[in-house]
């Protein structure tokens, strides 16, 4: 049996989930000549660039951006995460919460929820990099994109134990 805190974050995350904004979206008519335009032309204002590299045929980016408090909890945040490649955008609705006795990140592979418990302060590797660059993206923005890895002291200083065990929980939708 889920926990409170946990079952008020699983329906926030669920609030939260959402499509893609229509105006990130181009479908052409039928017979309309189709215009490529290129995903990274195309960012959201306000998008903090946590990664970006050149790949083939473009770069690969991620940002998070339309960071929101959630209305009920405190220290929990509604986010919109943008995964971008050379042809392709996903823009995913999270949940995260920045307590230093619970963080917590909430996504989604389109099938599944997932649930993420996450150690500030604590290591980090390529398994749990893009976790940690999100969490500090939305609970400390004023360190978005800095290598988790150098931010461990600082953790420490805001009360993160850096001691904590990481934790995946996945939710299939179908139980949802």
């Amino acid at each position: 049996m889920a926990s409170p805190t946990r079952s008020r974050l699983l329906s926030a995350a669920l609030a939260g989930l959402a499509l893609v904004p229509a105006s990130l979206l181009s479908i052409p008519s039928a017979g309309a000549q189709s215009v490529f335009v290129r995903p990274d032309q195309n960012r959201p204002a306000g998008m903090a660039l946590l990664l970006e590299r050149d790949i083939a045929d473009g770069k690969q980016a991620l940002g998070v951006f339309g960071i929101s408090a959630d209305p009920v909890q405190p220290q929990v945040w509604r986010i919109k995460v943008w995964e971008e490649l050379p042809n392709d955008v996903k823009v995913r609705s999270e949940t995260v919460q920045c307590l230093p006795s619970a963080p917590l990140r909430v996504t989604n592979d389109g099938r599944n929820l997932i649930l993420r418990e996450l150690n500030p302060g604590g290591a980090v590797s390529s398994a749990n990099r893009i976790d940690h660059l999100v969490w500090w993206a939305t609970c400390f923005p004023q360190h978005a994109g800095k290598d988790p890895n150098s931010l461990r002291d600082l953790a420490r200083e805001l009360g993160y134990s850096g001691h904590r065990v990481e934790r995946e929980q996945v939710v299939p939708a179908a139980n949802l």
